[in-house]
Parts: C-alpha cells; structure tokens; sequence
C-alpha cells in the first residue's frame, strides 16, 4: 500500500519527509529575510512550480484517515439554466430558501417545444416565486391604503383587473385552521418546525373536537361553494397527503373530480370498504404500455407467463404459482408504490362527495401523536368560505447588479412567497406581462407532494359548463387555462420564460 503513494510510512517507523520538507522551508524563509527581502516578497516572487512539496500535483493528505476511507470533495453542481444570471449578490438577498424535502431544487429536463401565447395549468402548488426583468418593479412596493384595500375588495367581489395597480388581488388566498404562530402550509414533513410551538389541543380532547367540529362545517361549505360552481377548485392539506377538488368543467372533466397524492395501501383498502370508486391512472398507464408492448411482439396478455414453458414440453415439471402466491406478489407491489407518483388516487362524479364524508369521519386524517397532534388539515381555496381567513402571499422587489463583460447592469426582481395556488400563478403571468413589457423569467420551486395533481382523464365537456363557472371568483382568462387538460403529467412547472409577449417552460 506505501508503494503507491509516495512517502508513505505504515506505522511511523520512519521520520516523515513533510516534516524535513518543512524545515527546508523555514531555513530558506529566514536566509531571504537575511538577505534584505520580506517572507512576504519572497513568496509573491516565487514560482509556484519551484515552492517545494511533498508531492508535486498532490494534495497533502491527512496521516491519521485510512486510505481507502480519505473522503473525496463533493463535485460542485452546475447552477441549472436560468440561474445561470444569478451571481453571489443573489445568494445574499435570498438566502431564506425553501427546505429540501418539501420543495426541490430547480433542475428543468423537458423544455417546451416552441413559444406559446400561453402556458399549461399547473395544478401543483408553489411556495416560492421569483420573477427576474430588465423592467423595474418599483410599482410594487409601497402601497398606499387605498390601493391595497381596492385590490381586497376587488378580489372578493370578482370584479376586473386594472394593470399593474391590482398587485394584491393577485396575492389573496383563504386558508382555515388560521394560527398565527404556526406555519399552516405545508404540512407533509414540517413536523421539526412546529417542535415547542404551543399546541393546547394536542391533550385536550374536548378541544380537539371542537376543532375538527368547526372544521367539518368550512370543508362542508367549500364542496358546497364547489358544486353550486362558485368555488373552482380546493386543497385538502393533511400531514400525510393532499386532496385536489375540482369543479365540473375543469381540466378537460365535465364532473366534479378529486385528486389525491400520495396515498397508502392501507387508505386505498378504507376507501374501497366505503364504496368509494377511484383509479390509479399512473398505474392502469404503466399497464397498458407494457400490453400494448405484448400485443406487438405478438403474445397474448392471458398466457404470456407460462406459454413458452409448453413450447419447451415441460410445463408439467415446472410448479406454477397458486393464487395465494399471485395474490401475495400482487399485495407487495401495491405496497411498493406507497408514497410515490403512482400511488396517486383520481376520484369521480359521485365518488367525490361520498369521500367527503369518508375525510370528515376518518380518524387517521389527524395524527394522534407528535407536534401535529389533534391539528386538523388545511384547506386552501381561491375563494372565501365559511370559516376561512383572508390570507395574502408575501411580495418584496430587489434590485441588484449583474456583471456582463467589463461592465455592470440592473437586474429587477420579484419574490413570492407563500402557497402560490394554480389561480394565483397565472394571475402573476397576466399582470407581469403588462407591466414588465412582455418580458420576464420565473424560477418555481414546488411542494414536491402536489407536483403530479394535474392528472385527469379527458371527458367531452357539457356546453354550459364555461357558463357556469364564470362566477366561480376567478379571472376569465384564468378560468379558460384551468379549464384546458394538462400535458404537465407527472412533472411541474420549474421555469418559465417570456419573450416578446411568448411563453416558453421547463418542467
């Protein structure tokens, strides 16, 4: 093993040569200061390629780790396209990011084929946005009273937007349980960031109750709000998985549908005891790719797994599987999918509200122990419903330098933070278009849990249901991307870029 590395010496029987090296070094340092020149001198005078080292082109290793154990330095990753303009002023502005496991970092892989008047609905939702421009948005900041409280009564009343003044009407959301001195959203993996935060009910069994009593009546009257087609959409957010419910008439379904991600063997089996209905659209894709896979190379589905055992004359030695062991492999593969993309559960028509009383009565909605203990879920809408509180994202401008070449430019920027629902995202586009002179590029980071809710299952849409929903509290414009089946998949929205008054994203 000393053969390799040079000066190497297996139990320190022999003196070190760094140490001789060192003294070399020293003897040298005090003959140039002899001779009238400062160490410092000397040292800015020499070249690199005489300066003595152990080893030349090798850095000095640590004497006291193995050397099958000396760790490596981690490569340094590429900054992803579209941060590339981001120099370390950047880093010190926004050094608040999101955590890792609830929103990932930006690394865009499927880019759009070629500039759009319009971007696909994105049914994730996002906790941060920042909007980069060569455009100032000093229009931002400050708002006066009368402004902020147009943009309040503006978004309640549904009324039009005037550009760019209307900056809040875009930032509104309605959020119940509201507490203040806990972060409501998200709740998938935030459990370290409600540890020693006062929590009366978590005890209190009677208060529980009335928690998760006022609760049931706000989910009541939002899938009321959202079957009368005065409440697009809405979030059911628990700290296991989260429920999308949509309105009849968006994404491309002329039924209300729900959407859930990610989910367990264990509550798929409940929701088939109540007689809930649902398909698992990731899983019945997978399957059909790989018959249609059997179907071209010209074997039959039925008995493909044992048709060439009879070809070789020995299906009689063989032991075939029983049923009991069929039905066990199938038991594990369906609980090898918990908690991922393809776990996710799509809920239709009258299936939606039999689910509704299925989440209000279901105890393991709630967890029974930890920091979230007795906290009911989250409901996040676009609209006002009973109980709810008016919440609003938090919006700031910086502006920083940026070098180009031997010379430096203004860079703008607008962050957003906050549960930036799908509305609240395209409403941005459109005002930021305006403002910004059609120019302007958006980094999304998403909450990973909601990134593959833009499922659904085209349907042929009643020719009333955009009539109906145009009183559903959203912008018009908005209502017809919602509206539109999504071609996302399984992926969201990472990057989006607009030029010339032209969209182009990254997922």
């Amino acid at each position: 093993m000393w053969a390799v590395v040079p000066g190497y010496s297996p139990g320190f029987k022999k003196p070190p040569e760094t140490l001789r090296l060192k003294r070399k070094r020293v003897r040298g340092s005090e003959a140039t200061s002899a001779s009238g020149v400062s160490p410092a001198a000397a040292c800015t005078r020499r070249d690199p390629a005489s300066s003595p080292r152990p080893f030349p082109g090798v850095r000095r290793r640590n004497p006291f780790s193995r050397l099958e154990n000396t760790p490596r330095p981690p490569p340094s990753p590429e900054p992803p396209t579209g941060l590339q303009e981001h120099n370390s002023t950047w880093k010190e502005e926004f050094s608040e990011k999101a955590d890792v496991d609830l929103c990932s970092p930006v690394s865009p892989s499927n880019v759009s084929s070629s500039p759009s008047t319009e971007f696909p609905a994105d049914w994730s939702i996002k906790t941060r946005l920042l909007f980069t421009s060569s455009e100032p948005f000093t229009w931002i900041d400050h708002l006066k009273a009368q402004e902020e409280a147009q943009g309040f009564v503006q978004h309640c009343r549904a009324t039009s937007v005037n550009l760019p003044q209307s900056i809040q009407q875009s930032l509104v959301y309605w959020l119940h349980p509201s507490l203040p001195w806990l972060q409501m959203f998200p709740r998938i993996g935030t459990d370290r960031k409600m540890v020693g935060k006062a929590s009366p009910w978590s005890h209190d069994a009677v208060l529980q109750q009335v928690l998760m009593s006022e609760w049931s009546i706000s989910f009541s009257s939002l899938y009321n709000l959202l079957k009368a087609k005065l409440c697009p959409y809405f979030y059911v957010c628990t700290y296991q998985f989260t429920v999308l419910f949509r309105a009849a008439g968006l994404a491309d379904s002329d039924v209300i549908t729900a959407v859930i991600s990610p989910t367990t063997r264990g509550l798929r089996e409940a929701m088939k005891n109540e007689g809930i209905e649902f398909s698992l659209p990731f899983v019945e894709e997978s399957r059909n790719r790989k018959r249609i896979g059997v179907e071209e190379q010209g074997v039959s589905s039925d008995d493909e797994g044992f048709s060439w055992l009879e070809e070789m004359g020995v299906q009689d030695k063989i032991k075939k599987p029983d049923a009991i062991s069929i039905k066990l492999w199938k038991e594990k593969a369906e609980v090898q999918m918990d908690h991922k993309p393809e776990s996710l559960a799509l809920v239709k028509g009258t299936n939606a509200f039999t689910l509704l009383n299925f989440l209000i009565n279901c105890k393991s909605l709630v967890a029974s122990a930890g920091p979230q203990a007795g906290l009911p879920p989250t409901l996040l809408s676009p609209v006002a419903f009973r109980g709810a509180t008016m919440q609003t994202l938090k919006a700031r401008s910086v502006n920083v330098k940026k070098q180009v070449r031997s010379h430096y430019k203004d860079i703008f920027s607008l962050e957003i933070v906050g549960p930036v629902m799908p509305h609240s995202l395209h409403s941005l586009s459109m005002l930021l278009k305006a403002a910004q002179k059609g120019s302007f590029s958006a980094v999304l980071y998403t909450h990973e849990q909601t990134a593959v809710l833009g499922i659904c299952n085209p349907n042929d849409k009643t020719e009333t249901a955009y009539e109906d929903l145009t009183k559903c509290g959203i912008h018009l414009k908005t209502l017809d991307q919602l509206m539109q089946s999504s071609t996302l998949g399984k992926s969201s929205i990472r990057l989006l870029e607009l030029s010339n008054y032209a969209y182009t994203w990254k997922s």
